[in-house]
């Protein structure tokens, strides 16, 4: 690269002209813009950026234009791709491009950028899971040399000055970056005649060489020379660089070559809710603390990753429902139930000591014990606070967590004093604190109040389980494991975040899901949805505050049911099911537009169709009575009995009900009628929303993703529009797979060979039943498995036998998704002596049942499963298989097992060996 005071002093300079380049294929009505920092770019105004002109070179077509600027000139800039009015259509994706104009060069002269279109994959390596954690040595290069940035040779004559810039953030210790090519330059295809580039930080490396006009074209790629002396050359065509497309006669050229083609990187993780894990060490339920022992459970065993459910207070009702993670009762405090009341002080007295060692052994049960739990954990904690109140309450620590977190940290001790003293969360039973504001919340937390201790208390548990999960997050961050969170669509209406920002909720509707694979009446969450207008208005703050709290403990996340952000199932605040709801956003039916079909009852078909016939099936001889007294009072009983929603707010528009042709209503109407509403529901559906869905999801998920620095992995499973794959795939977000549920309509089961590299692939799901379970509960659907999947005429075996097991999980490890992830119960199925526990108990929710307890434990303790060397090498062996990445354990791998030796000649398939007899000996002891 280029620096101030590169050439000579001698030469003045006026004006330099900057010219870019960039390929990119675009659809009829489309243009390419750059758009930068700086007034002649724009000043990030699209509308004010430079519009590009297409060439086309060979099979490519190439965007180009130009600008005249200062000496000195630097700025960022990036690619949009507009319409004719100049209104966005597309954008990049990851970093903005760094320009700095090198001094020195004569008026007139020309330098070319030539740039490729950064995706939302390029990102990715950016993202703290890779960054931090993955590649956390790769991108400490402390000790490497630091290229400068200067560059002493002027291009005379017919030459032509080109830097070769290239992205690597995976690269060991002592490993050099070389191009190499067809020119003499570029050592013509020989490393040791090739050219060396130097690092410039982040990940980037740079060199620069001249070359004659006459050279061009010149083919190239790049690589790695190790400390080994080993070449390892860059996958993919050639790249070429040339000078036919250039419509000047540039003096440089600056490539930027994006990153370096290498096979994809795979890893693995397992999955495994916060409270579901069991230590020697936690009180009833699985703690923060206990995180640490995971992590090396999960290095162990070849696991990059940790997947956790979420980790947010949900203490609304103070009872066994508040089990449910996904119903937060604050987006920003952590739960006390995963706090280890044995680390709040060093100086803990030996009778509060005894009461913990006495709570452990009640508490250690099959399940969680919710409400014990929580009410033993509380007791604990305060009593430890009246003896140390003072010295952590004056702490620097402490006051520097308060500082930090203020803005949520008050209304959350807030809302849960007012919540216990009123002995509900329904703030319409507070009277004047029935509605927030910053003066009653002042009062409320005020030193001077009565309760200021219990508000103390409060930020006492929430401050020790900062740090806590902080332990636990730097400890995985340093033994190379990702910990992913998980990111809930909806709050509890009974939320601190509902009492402090009203505005921001639709409070009259519930958030659900139509009917599908988890639950054919659909699902009503009963969350509020989300006045997304709005949250525009400060540009998502409150989303944009939730990610950037994650983002100090977690460097991945789940986006729960990302379909939300295209569009969400929006049901009445009464409904029982999630049948009557209508998508919103969306374009609905017009009045005009029915009644131009033919359709104008709107009452018969907007109202609860209830005959005669209806009330004698659900009431027998007693329905006469029930209509003369109380038909006005069960309407709601059969509301769902329609075939048009009409809008609560425009009476004028309409939403065909989900499945209506499963209605009485539907059935009785005429043929005309039926075949109409059919269309409709068809284009309701499937068509008319697709651009106004993408449309919505770009505004926000942009927003997310830009939050914070994690990787972002969506969960897009259920009812699927067409337009979500491609804006997951344009913006780097990686899908999920449960093979299960495929999303081609023509599959009973998926096909993990198939799935794409921007993918998590599981075999399950804490949202439906184990790989075990799943096996055992459907004899018809185990034989069509066995037969089409793995490929065996035997019968099936009516247990999933750890020879089951293997098979499904090595489909999944040897997956091209980015990442296998699995559930610790199908993991603990490859050993027998983990599979003694019923197959049922090992669910962790029934999507069907609205008030599902939460309280799945796993039946061994962390320290056994560290301890099980035969299960670690089982595990290991799969991922060493599928050409997974491992993590280094004590920096240096541990070394192959002899089993896990075999060559892929000597190895069977598992398809063949259930081709021959089922018996044979189980894969772990």
């Amino acid at each position: 690269m280029v620096n101030p005071g590169l050439f000579s002093a001698n030469k003045s300079v006026n004006s330099v002209k900057v010219s870019f380049r960039i390929p990119y294929f675009t659809q009829w009505g489309q243009t390419l813009l750059v758009c930068g920092s700086v007034p002649v770019l724009g000043s990030w105004n699209v509308k004010k950026g430079v519009l590009l002109r297409p060439i086309h070179q060979g099979a490519e077509l190439i965007w180009g234009g130009s600008i005249t600027v200062p000496k000195g000139f630097r700025c960022q800039y990036s690619y949009y791709v507009v319409d004719d009015n100049k209104n966005v259509l597309r954008w990049e994706m990851g970093k903005k491009h760094e320009l700095v104009l090198p001094e020195g060069i004569r008026s007139g002269h020309e330098i070319e950028f030539r740039d490729l279109w950064q995706t939302g994959s390029d990102a990715l390596p950016f993202r703290s899971a890779f960054k931090d954690v993955i590649f956390r040595q790769c991108w400490d290069l402390s000790d490497t040399t630091v290229g400068v940035n200067h560059i002493n040779i002027e291009p005379e004559g017919e030459a032509i000055l080109v830097q070769f810039k290239i992205s690597c953030p995976n690269i060991e210790k002592d490993t050099s970056i070389y191009v190499i090519g067809s020119n003499t330059k570029l050592g013509q295809w020989k490393v040791e005649n090739g050219l060396k580039l130097s690092y410039f930080g982040e990940s980037v490396w740079k060199s620069e060489c001249v070359m004659q006009r006459s050279d061009f074209p010149i083919k190239y790629r790049y690589g790695k020379y190790d400390r080994c002396g080993n070449f390892s050359i860059e996958s993919g065509p050639n790249r070429e660089v040339s000078t036919n497309s250039s419509r000047s006669e540039a003096k440089y050229i600056f490539l930027s070559d994006g990153m370096m083609r290498e096979i994809p990187w795979r890893g693995a993780g397992v999955a495994i809710p916060m409270f579901s894990i069991r230590s020697e060490s936690d009180l009833g339920v699985g703690e923060f603390l206990d995180l640490k022992l995971l992590v090396d459970w999960a290095v162990a065993t070849g696991f990059h990753l940790v997947q956790l459910l979420p980790i947010n207070d949900t203490s609304v009702h103070g009872m066994w429902w508040d089990s449910y993670p996904y119903s937060s009762l604050s987006v920003f405090a952590l739960h006390p139930l995963y706090l280890r009341v044995q680390a709040l002080s060093k100086n803990i007295p030996e009778a509060i000591k005894k009461e913990i060692e006495k709570a452990k052994q009640q508490l250690d049960g099959k399940d969680v014990d919710y409400e014990a739990t929580m009410a033993t954990k509380l007791s604990i904690a305060k009593k430890v606070f009246a003896q140390e109140k003072d010295l952590i309450l004056n702490s620097s620590s402490f006051k520097e967590f308060f500082s930090e977190n203020e803005g949520w940290l008050k209304p959350y001790a807030a809302f849960c004093f007012l919540r216990d003293f009123f002995e509900t969360s329904d703030r319409t039973q507070w009277g004047h604190f029935a509605h927030y504001s910053e003066d009653k919340l002042e009062k409320l937390v005020s030193k001077d109040s009565l309760h200021y201790e219990i508000i103390c208390f409060h930020y006492y548990v929430q401050y020790h389980l900062h740090l806590q999960l902080s332990e636990a997050a730097e400890y995985a961050r340093k033994k190379g494991v990702i910990l992913k969170g998980d990111l809930p669509i909806g709050v509890d209406r009974n939320s601190v975040d509902t009492w402090v920002y009203p505005n921001l909720f639709r409070m009259n509707t519930s958030t659900g899901a139509p009917p599908d694979y988890f639950d054919k009446n659909g699902q009503n969450w009963g969350f509020p949805t989300y006045n997304w207008e709005e949250m525009s208005k400060d540009n998502y703050g409150w989303w944009r505050a939730r990610l950037t709290q994650m983002a100090k403990y977690f460097t991945a996340y789940r986006i729960d049911h990302i379909l939300g952000f295209f569009r969400i199932w929006e049901l009445p605040d009464h409904a029982a099911t999630g049948l009557v709801g209508k998508f919103r956003p969306s374009i609905p039916l017009s009045l005009e537009e029915l009644e131009r079909e033919g359709i104008w009852d709107f009452n018969r078909l907007s109202r609860p169709y209830i005959k005669r016939e209806l009330l004698q099936e659900k009431f027998g001889d007693a329905w006469t009575f029930v209509a003369t007294t109380f038909l006005n009072e069960i309407d709601k009983n059969f509301y769902e009995n329609i075939v048009l929603i009409r809008d609560s707010e425009d009476p004028r528009k309409f939403y065909p009900r989900f499945n209506l042709e499963d209605t009485s209503s539907f059935q009785d109407l005429d043929d005309h009628s039926k075949n109409v509403l059919k269309r409709l529901y068809n284009d309701y559906y499937f068509c008319r929303q697709e651009n106004l869905w993408r449309q919505n999801a770009l505004k926000t998920l942009p927003v997310l993703l830009n939050s914070s620095d994690m990787l972002a992995c969506g969960e897009d499973l259920g009812l699927i529009p067409s337009c979500v794959h491609p804006v997951m795939q344009e913006l780097g977000l990686v899908g999920l797979r449960i093979q299960r549920m495929p999303n081609e309509p023509d599959l009973e089961f998926g096909i993990p060979s198939k799935y794409s590299y921007m993918t998590v692939c599981a075999p399950s799901c804490h949202d439906c039943s184990t790989l075990r379970a799943w096996w055992e509960e459907d004899e018809e659907r185990r034989l069509r498995f066995f037969k089409n999947v793995m490929e065996s005429d035997e019968l099936p075996p009516d247990q999933c036998v750890p020879e089951v097991v293997h098979f499904v999980l090595r489909q999944h490890f040897e997956a091209p998704s980015m990442w296998a992830i699995f559930p610790l119960q199908d993991l603990l199925a490859l050993k027998e002596e983990y599979t003694t526990r019923p197959a049922t108990e090992e669910t962790i929710n029934d999507p069907t049942n609205p008030k599902h307890y939460w309280r799945y434990r796993v039946h061994v303790t962390l320290e056994s499963l560290i301890k099980d060397n035969d299960l670690q090498t089982a595990i290991k062996d799969l991922v060493r298989w599928s050409g997974r990445s491992l993590p280094k354990e004590d920096d240096s791998e541990v070394e192959v097992s002899p089993v896990s030796a075999l060559s892929s000649a000597e190895a069977l398939s598992e398809k063949q060996q259930f081709a021959g007899t089922m018996e044979k000996p189980v894969l772990v002891k």
